[in-house]
C-alpha cells in the first residue's frame, strides 16, 4: 500500500467502524445503539456482496489487476479479513454490553432454554399458528449438492441425535425472516418485557418439525452465506436492456459465495461438511461468530416505549422563502430555493410536484429517478400529471443497486398510466438526481428546474443530509432542459456553460477549479477549497489536491466514507485535514466551495470524486449562484467543520479519533437544525 494512497475498501471499513463507535457511546439513546449496530451490519453485508467480491475478482486476473487499482488486491483481501475479524470481536462486546443495558431497565433477551410456563405456552401456540408452515428443511446428504442458499439469509444447521447412540443426521433451515418478525414480544410480567429472536422460537419447535424421525437431540447452530452481488449484464443487442437486467438480478441469485459466517459453537464435523460442500478454501472469508446472525434487523427493532431510549422526533423547520397554502412555484418564480433536508420537509417537494400536476398552464414534467420510496408519494404525484393531461417523462435507472427489480415494477406502472419512461443510459447509471417543470401561458415559456444531492425519496430525506435547488434561473433551466434531451434524443451532447455533466465535463471542471487555486496561492493570493462529499477515491484528483496543498492552498475535506486521501503528509498533503462525522443523521450531501481570489465559487452534487461517478455515470454539478444561498452554504459547511462531539479525525493511521472537544459541546446537526430554525430578521418579514 502507498503512503500517499490508502486503498478505498480499507478506507470504508475505517468508516463503518465511525458506525460501531455510535453503538458504543453511551449518550446515544439506547435503542438507537441497536440500530447502530443494525446499520454497521447491514453496511458490512453491501460491503462483502459489491467490494469484497469485486476485490475477489481482480485477484484472479493476476499481476495485471494490481496496475489497474493502484494496489494488490490479494493483500487487500488479507487485510480486509484481519479488521472484520477484530470489528467483529468488538461489535459482539458491543451487543453484549447493549443487552445487559436493557436486562437493566427490565427489558430481557431470553431464549428457548429460560422459558417460563406461560411463556413456553405462548411460544408454542405462535410456532404453531405462525411459524410451523413457513418452515421447509432440506436434509443433507453425503452425496448430493446443497441447494441454493438465499444470498444474506439466515439458516439453522441441525444436528439430529439420537441419545446414547452414534445415530445421527444433519439439515439445514432457512428462518423465515422475510415474513416474519426477527423479534417476538413475549407476555409481560408485571414491570418485566421478554423478547425473544425468531430463531430460538424455531429450536423450540424442532421436535415437532422432525417429529417423523427417530432423534431425541436437536442442536442448532446459525449460518448465513454472501454471495457476490454485482450484476453481470450481457452485451446482447438482440435482447431489451430491461430484459438483460431482469435476466441477470435472477443470476445474481447464483453468485459465487464471498462470506461464511457460522456460529463459533458448531461441532466441527458439521463445519467441514458445510464449507466443503459450499467449496470454500482457506483464502475465503470463513467468520467464526456468536449464536446470533444479521443483526442488521435491529433497524427494526420493536418500539418498547420508553421515550429515552430514542432520539428526538425532528420538527422540521419552515422555510423562509415558502408559505403554508401558497404557490411553491410562485415562490421559486421570484427568488431561488435551497432546501436542506431532513431539517426541512420533503413535503415541499411532494406539493411542488403536485401543484404541477394541477396547473393548467403546466404542460410537461421531466424527471430523473434513481431510488424511491416503498410507497411514493413522488410517483403518485407524476401520475396524477398524466390523468391530468401533461406530457409526463420519467428516466429511470434500472442498475440503482439493490432496487433494480422495484424499479423495473415502478417503471411498468408508470407506462401503465401513459407515463413516457426511458430506462437509463446502457453502461452509465444515471445517477443525476434532477426534474424539470415547463409552464406555459400566453405563449410565454417558463421553466422550473430542481437539482439535487440525493434521491427524490421521502424515505430517505428523513434519515438523510441533503441540499435541493429550486430555480428558474435560465442559466440553470436551460440546461437542464438540454441534460433531458440527452436522454430522450438518442443521448444527443451538448454544449454546457454552467451545469457540469459526468461523464463528459466534471474530471476537466475539477482539475480547472483546483489549478485555479494553486495559481491564486502561488501569486500569494487567498487560496483554498472545501469539499463536503461521501467519497473521494479517484487517483487524479488526489494527485491534484496534492499538488494544491503543496502549493500552499487551504483544502478542508468533510468525507463521511470512503477516503484514499491521506491528510496532514509532510511536504504532501501539509495543507489538507480532513474528518468524517456520523451521528442520527447520513450525512449525504455533496458541496463545493472554493476561493477563486475571493470571488467564491459554491457547487452542489449528485457524484462523489470516484473514478465511477466521474467517468462512468450521468451526475450533475450544479453552481449556486443566488448570494443568500451562498452565505447559508457557507454557514453550514462552517458549522460542520466545527464539530467536536460527532465529528472524528481522518488521517495516515485510520485511528478514527473523536475530534478534541472544547468548553463548548458543538453538535454538527443540532447546531445546523438551530441555524435553520432561527427567527427571521425583520427585514427578512417585511
Amino acid at each position: 500500500m502507498s503512503k500517499t494512497y490508502i486503498p478505498k475498501e480499507i478506507s470504508w471499513l475505517t468508516f463503518n467502524e465511525r458506525v460501531l463507535q455510535e453503538a458504543e457511546n453511551k449518550n446515544v439513546p439506547l435503542v438507537e445503539r441497536f440500530k447502530f449496530l443494525g446499520i454497521y451490519s447491514n453496511n458490512l453485508d453491501e460491503y462483502f456482496r459489491v467490494r469484497v467480491a469485486t476485490l475477489k475478482r481482480m485477484a484472479q486476473i493476476g499481476p495485471k489487476s494490481k496496475n489497474i487499482l493502484g494496489y494488490n488486491p490479494k493483500a487487500t483481501l488479507k487485510k480486509i479479513h484481519e479488521i472484520v475479524i477484530s470489528q467483529n470481536v468488538r461489535f459482539e462486546k458491543i451487543y453484549s454490553s447493549l443487552i445487559q443495558e436493557l436486562d437493566k431497565h427490565n427489558i430481557h433477551f431470553i431464549n428457548e432454554k429460560q422459558l417460563s410456563p406461560e411463556h413456553a405456552e405462548f411460544i408454542r401456540n405462535f410456532f404453531i399458528k405462525e411459524v410451523r408452515s413457513r418452515l421447509m428443511p432440506y436434509l443433507i446428504e453425503s452425496d448430493a449438492e446443497l441447494p441454493n442458499l438465499t444470498d444474506d439469509a439466515i439458516y439453522l444447521a441441525i444436528i439430529l441425535h439420537k441419545k446414547g447412540t452414534d445415530k445421527r443426521r444433519y439439515a439445514l433451515l432457512e428462518v423465515p425472516t422475510d415474513v416474519l418478525p426477527r423479534f417476538i414480544a413475549l407476555p409481560e410480567t408485571g414491570d418485566d418485557k421478554y423478547i425473544i429472536y425468531l430463531d430460538d422460537i424455531i429450536r423450540f419447535g424442532l421436535k415437532d418439525i422432525f417429529s417423523i424421525f427417530d432423534f431425541d437431540d436437536f442442536n442448532a447452530y446459525t449460518i448465513k452465506l454472501t454471495k457476490d452481488a454485482e450484476l453481470e449484464i450481457a452485451d446482447d443487442i438482440s435482447e431489451s436492456y430491461i430484459e438483460k437486467l431482469a435476466r441477470s438480478i435472477h443470476q445474481r441469485k447464483w453468485g459465487s459465495p464471498v462470506r461464511f459466517i457460522y456460529d463459533k459453537k458448531m461441532p466441527d464435523d458439521l463445519l467441514r461438511i458445510l464449507t466443503k460442500k459450499l467449496n470454500f478454501g482457506p483464502d475465503d472469508a470463513i467468520i467464526p461468530a456468536e449464536r446470533y446472525h444479521n443483526l442488521k434487523d435491529f433497524m427494526r427493532f420493536p418500539r418498547l416505549g420508553k421515550k429515552k431510549f430514542y432520539f428526538e422526533p425532528i420538527v422540521p423547520v419552515p422555510h423562509k422563502d415558502i408559505q403554508t397554502g401558497k404557490s411553491i412555484l410562485s415562490a421559486i418564480k421570484k427568488k431561488d430555493v435551497m432546501l436542506h433536508f431532513p431539517y426541512h420537509s420533503f413535503d415541499h417537494f411532494i406539493d411542488l410536484l403536485r401543484e404541477a400536476s394541477i396547473d393548467p398552464y403546466v404542460t410537461s414534467i421531466q424527471i430523473t429517478l434513481y431510488r424511491l420510496a416503498r410507497n411514493s408519494s413522488v410517483i403518485n404525484a407524476l401520475l396524477n400529471a398524466a390523468r391530468n393531461g401533461k406530457h409526463v417523462t420519467t428516466v429511470v435507472e434500472l442498475q440503482a443497486r439493490f432496487d433494480e427489480e422495484a424499479n423495473i415494477l415502478w417503471g411498468n406502472k408508470l407506462q401503465e398510466e401513459g407515463v413516457k419512461v426511458i430506462y437509463g443510459v446502457p453502461g452509465l447509471k444515471v445517477h443525476s438526481k434532477l426534474l424539470l417543470i415547463t409552464r406555459v401561458k400566453n405563449d410565454i415559456t417558463q421553466r422550473y428546474a430542481a437539482i439535487g444531492t440525493g434521491n427524490f425519496n421521502e424515505d430517505t430525506a428523513r434519515i438523510y443530509t441533503d441540499h435541493l435547488l429550486l430555480t428558474t434561473n435560465l442559466k440553470i433551466t436551460n440546461e437542464v432542459q438540454k441534460a433531458f434531451n440527452f436522454f430522450n434524443v438518442n443521448y444527443k451532447k451538448d454544449n454546457y456553460y454552467h451545469l457540469v455533466l459526468s461523464p463528459f465535463a466534471l474530471r476537466n471542471k475539477m482539475n480547472l477549479l483546483i489549478e485555479n487555486e494553486i495559481r491564486n496561492a502561488k501569486a500569494g493570493k487567498n487560496a483554498y477549497i472545501y469539499l463536503k462529499l461521501n467519497n473521494i477515491s479517484d487517483s487524479e484528483i488526489i494527485d491534484n489536491l496534492y499538488e494544491a496543498s503543496a502549493a500552499g492552498v487551504i483544502i478542508k475535506l468533510i468525507v463521511r466514507g470512503m477516503i484514499s486521501l491521506v491528510p496532514g503528509l509532510k511536504d504532501v498533503s501539509e495543507n489538507i485535514k480532513a474528518i468524517g462525522i456520523v451521528d442520527r443523521f447520513l450525512e449525504h450531501s455533496r458541496l463545493m466551495i472554493f476561493c477563486n481570489g475571493g470571488n467564491e465559487e459554491y457547487y452542489i452534487s449528485s457524484a462523489d470524486l470516484m473514478t465511477r461517478n466521474i467517468e462512468h455515470r450521468i451526475e450533475v454539478t450544479c453552481p449556486v449562484f443566488d448570494k443568500s444561498i451562498k452565505i447559508e452554504l457557507k454557514k453550514i459547511f462552517d458549522i460542520l467543520w466545527h464539530d467536536n462531539v460527532k465529528a472524528r479525525k481522518i488521517d495516515a493511521t485510520l485511528s478514527n479519533k473523536f475530534v478534541k472537544p472544547g468548553k463548548t459541546p458543538f453538535q454538527a446537526q443540532v447546531e445546523v437544525y438551530n441555524f435553520l430554525n432561527a427567527p427571521k430578521s425583520k427585514s427578512s418579514e417585511k
